[in-house]
């Protein structure tokens, strides 16, 4: 009777330890961007029609699934920015718009996320393509809607991943997909 107390304590010990260190990650690429001006900047181009009609949606989406992050990073581009701005996040975020997340690869905002601070549990990260669908693909290891993920990421995406553990310890295949929404599937709700 009580070796079966102790381990019921222990099991339970354990799984609160899990959901403590339970940490949830949003990777968003920018909505549609404008091209009409071809002597803009790239970084400088903000969003098309069509791009903001998406931040709308995903603003819809965003209020009503409850997503509230902590932490957000966010290029500097005008078109990320734009599309942050479109999601009307809570003012007490603590958002960071940083240089060096305009055209970054999977492995640098990989290295960006493991310098996040622990007490953060969720982070929203606004980021380009290829960037963005590369670290996706690369920390998903499952998840109902994977295939569609690896499929296509579009401008406008939006992938919810989850894992335990620190930020510093994110690695390859730790997470998993358990939310993967493109503005199209919204529209038509």
């Amino acid at each position: 009777m009580k070796a079966d107390l102790r381990r019921a304590a222990g099991a339970a010990r354990r799984k609160r330890d899990r959901d403590e260190d339970r940490r949830r990650l949003y990777l968003l690429r920018h909505a549609k961007s404008d091209w009409d001006d071809p002597l803009l900047a790239d970084h400088d181009r903000p969003l098309a029609a069509r791009g903001r009609r998406a931040g709308e949606l995903l603003a819809e989406h965003v209020r009503g699934a409850g997503i509230a992050p902590q932490l957000v990073l966010c290029s500097t581009s005008a078109r990320t920015r734009e599309t942050l701005d479109l999601l009307r996040l809570s003012p007490d975020i603590d958002v960071r718009y940083e240089r060096g997340l305009y055209a970054a690869n999977e492995r640098v905002l990989l290295d960006r996320l493991s310098e996040v601070p622990d007490d953060a549990e969720s982070v929203l990260l606004v980021g380009h393509s290829s960037g963005i669908e590369q670290l996706a693909l690369m920390l998903a290891r499952r998840g109902e809607r994977l295939a569609e993920m690896r499929e296509k990421f579009p401008t406008g995406g939006l992938a919810t991943l989850e894992f335990s553990g620190r930020w510093s310890e994110l690695r390859a295949r730790a997470a998993e997909l358990t939310g993967y929404v493109i503005p199209r599937e919204l529209a038509g709700r």
